[in-house]
C-alpha cells in the first residue's frame, strides 16, 4: 500500500496531495506527513536477563531516562500522523534530519544507512489480509544505537512483531540475554518470515485460478490473472531491496552489529533469497496461466466453430432436399404417390444418421479432455 506524499507548506488547514515523489525543492529534513496518517502512539519495553518494562508512553522526552542504562531499550513508535511529537523524538534520540526524513516520508526504498553511533534500517513488511485477497503492506525503520533500538511503523497496533514481544515478557530463548543488536535481527526476521503466509494466499489463488482456466474461463478470471501479476509485482519490489540491505549488514563491517549475531543475519538472508525465489516462481505461473487462458479461450472458440460446422454439413443436404421438392414443377417423382412424403423424410433421416456416423468416426464429435482427465494425466 503506497501513500500519497503531501506538499511540505500548504495553506492553513487545506493540505492537498502531491503524487508519490517528494515536492521538487523541498528542503533537506521536511516531514511530508498523510493528512490520513494515524496519530502517533508510542511504547516502551526495556530489558535485561533479570527483569523487563513494558509501558506506553505519553511524553517522548520520557525515552531518554531508559537510553542512559545499561539495559536493552525498545521504543517503538506507530503511526505518523502527529509532526510535533516525531519531532521531539528526532530530538530525543539526536537524529540526523535525514534520518527523521527517511523514517517519516513513506515510502522509501528498503536500505542500511550508518549515521556515527547509530544504523538506520529501512525496510517493508507485509501481511495477509483478513480475506485472504490481497495483503497489506507498510514501511517499518530500525535506528540500533549502543543500547537502544527505535522502531517507526506507518500504523499502530498492526505488525507482525507479537511473537518477539511475548518471548521477552516470558524470557524465551536467549534474546533477554543478548543486547539491541539481537533485536534487531529478531524483527528483521520476524518481517522476512511475514511473506510466507502472504506467499502461501497467493499459491493457493494461483492453483484456484488454474482450475478456473481450464474449465471455465471468462473476463473476470483474466481480470484475476492481471492482478495477481500486479501484486506479485509488488511483493518482488518489497523484497528484493530487502535482500540487498540484510546483505549489506552481513558484509559491511559496524561496531553496532556483533559477530555473533551477523551469523543469525545470514540464516535471515536464506529466508529472504528462499521468498524471492517463491516470488519469481509464482511470477512466472501468472504469466503463464495467461497464456493457458488465451489458449482455453481459442479451444472454446474451435469448439463452438466445430459444432456450428457438424450442424451447418447435416442440414444443407436436408435442405437441397426440402428446396429441391419446394419447387413448383407438375411432374416430380414420388408428388404422386401416398408413400412420397415419407420416403423422403427417411432419406433426410437417413442422411442425417450417416453424416453424424461419419463425423464419429472421425472424431469431430469428441469432446475436449476434461480437468478431471488432465489431472488424472499428471499423476503418470
Amino acid at each position: 500500500m503506497i501513500k500519497k506524499l503531501f506538499h511540505p507548506t500548504p495553506p492553513v488547514n487545506e493540505p492537498y496531495e502531491e503524487d508519490f515523489y517528494h515536492h521538487p525543492g523541498t528542503l533537506p529534513g521536511t516531514l511530508n506527513i498523510d493528512i490520513d496518517a494515524p496519530q502517533t502512539k508510542i511504547s516502551l519495553i526495556d530489558y535485561n536477563q533479570n527483569k523487563v518494562i513494558s509501558k506506553r508512553i505519553t511524553v517522548p522526552e520520557d525515552c531518554a531516562a531508559y537510553l542512559e542504562t545499561e539495559s536493552v531499550s525498545w521504543v517503538d513508535v506507530a503511526g505518523l500522523g502527529n509532526t510535533s511529537i516525531l519531532q521531539r523524538i528526532g530530538k530525543v534520540f539526536e537524529l540526523h534530519p535525514l534520518v527523521l526524513e527517511d523514517v517519516v516520508n513513506v515510502p522509501e526504498r528498503p536500505k542500511i544507512e550508518n549515521y556515527e553511533d547509530q544504523l538506520v534500517i529501512i525496510s517493508r513488511m507485509v501481511m495477509p489480509t483478513a480475506n485472504s485477497d490481497g495483503f497489506h503492506s507498510e514501511q517499518v525503520s530500525f535506528v540500533l544505537g549502543k543500547n537502544y533500538l527505535l522502531t517507526v511503523q506507518e500504523e499502530p497496533n498492526f505488525d507482525c512483531f507479537d511473537p518477539v514481544r511475548l518471548r521477552i515478557r516470558n524470557n524465551k530463548g536467549i534474546i533477554r540475554k543478548q543486547g539491541a543488536d539481537y533485536l534487531t535481527y529478531t524483527l528483521l526476521d520476524a518481517i522476512i518470515d511475514g511473506f510466507f503466509p502472504v506467499l502461501e494466499d497467493y499459491g493457493e489463488r494461483i492453483e484456484d485460478l488454474e482450475d478456473e482456466v481450464i474449465v471455465n474461463p471468462t473476463r473476470k478470471t483474466l481480470q484475476k490473472i492481471y492482478r495477481i501479476r500486479r501484486e506479485l509485482l509488488q511483493l518482488r519490489r518489497a523484497i528484493w531491496p530487502q535482500r540487498s540491505a540484510i546483505n549489506a549488514l552481513i558484509r559491511d563491517s559496524n561496531e553496532l552489529i556483533g559477530e555473533e549475531v551477523r551469523i543469525y543475519l545470514r540464516d535471515c538472508y536464506d529466508h529472504a533469497v528462499q521468498v524471492m525465489d517463491m516470488v519469481e516462481t509464482y511470477r512466472e505461473l501468472a504469466s503463464g496461466l495467461m497464456d493457458v487462458y488465451l489458449s482455453a479461450v481459442s479451444n472454446k472458440m474451435n469448439e463452438i466453430m466445430k459444432l456450428l460446422t457438424v450442424f451447418s454439413w447435416i442440414f444443407l443436404p436436408l435442405t437441397f432436399i426440402a428446396g429441391l421438392y419446394g419447387m413448383n414443377f407438375e411432374y416430380m417423382p414420388g408428388l404422386k404417390t401416398r408413400w412420397g412424403f415419407w420416403f423422403c423424410v427417411a432419406v433426410m433421416l437417413a442422411i442425417a444418421g450417416g453424416l453424424l456416423l461419419f463425423f464419429r468416426w472421425s472424431g469431430w464429435l469428441e469432446s475436449p479432455a476434461t480437468l478431471k482427465d488432465v489431472r488424472g494425466e499428471r499423476k503418470f
